[in-house]
């Protein structure tokens, strides 16, 4: 089944970036094997950031992709604080939106300058995450997101749940193009969907049903990768 699922989910990608490069609105191209960040991306960020569930956030997780820079800059413009995950997950860096000054914010936005301009811990305390921005390749409009294949967001967000940074309730929210709202992404069980799906034409709120995943699902990973992923050697050492 799941064999099956993951061929229809690698058909869909192609498919996805096919249409972007075709219509000329990824950048780069081409962008095959990447969370594509495409034009009008500011645009779609924007109609978040006029929302309440927005405004009223003060700490807002987001994982490194492009396509989110926008709303990764909005975050620390308005004095929130930015949540994201070290490279080689091997920790965290949270940057306060309040210490960054308006013309460094975009620098400071950046995987990158956030590791410039924040501080690192290898997790974090006394944080409780609003707001989670998720890079997609594709979603539907049941909640149903497809990433790049890597499974990075997914452990992503199983790390959040496991460290007790966010919970069922906590929303997920992902930037696309309309080109990347399709008609159905299969789900597995440890798949990560979304509560919000903002482009530049519409502001979505879905209600799938989809359950997301609790924590880390440690009979699907290896102890390859508990070796190499320092945060969840943490992790794994507390089982």
């Amino acid at each position: 089944m799941s064999s099956a699922v993951n061929a229809l989910k690698a058909r869909i990608r192609e498919e996805v970036w096919s249409a972007l490069d075709a219509n000329r609105v990824a950048s780069p191209r081409p962008s095959k094997g990447r969370i594509p960040t495409f034009a009008g991306a500011r645009t779609a960020a924007l109609k978040l950031v006029r929302k309440d569930l927005f405004r009223e956030a003060e700490v807002v997780f987001s994982s490194p992709d492009l396509s989110l820079q926008p709303i990764r800059e909005e975050v620390l413009k308005t004095g929130k604080t930015l949540v994201m995950v070290s490279p080689g997950f091997s920790g965290f860096v949270i940057v306060n939106g309040a210490e960054i000054p308006g013309h460094r914010a975009a620098v400071a936005a950046t995987p990158r300058g956030a590791l410039t301009f924040g501080r690192r811990v290898k997790v974090p305390e006394d944080i409780e995450v609003d707001l989670i921005l998720a890079g997609s390749v594709a979603v539907d409009r049941r909640g149903g997101r497809l990433g790049r294949g890597d499974g990075q967001q997914d452990m992503e967000y199983a790390i959040l749940r496991e460290l007790k940074l966010v919970d069922e309730q906590t929303p997920v929210i992902t930037t696309v193009h309309d080109l990347q709202v399709v008609s159905e992404v299969p789900m597995l069980y440890h798949d990560l969907p979304v509560d919000y799906i903002t482009t530049p034409t519409a502001f979505l709120k879905v209600s799938s049903g989809y359950k997301k995943p609790a924590g880390i699902i440690w009979d699907i990973v290896s102890m390859e990768t508990v070796e190499k992923l320092p945060l969840l050697k943490i992790l794994y050492g507390s089982v």
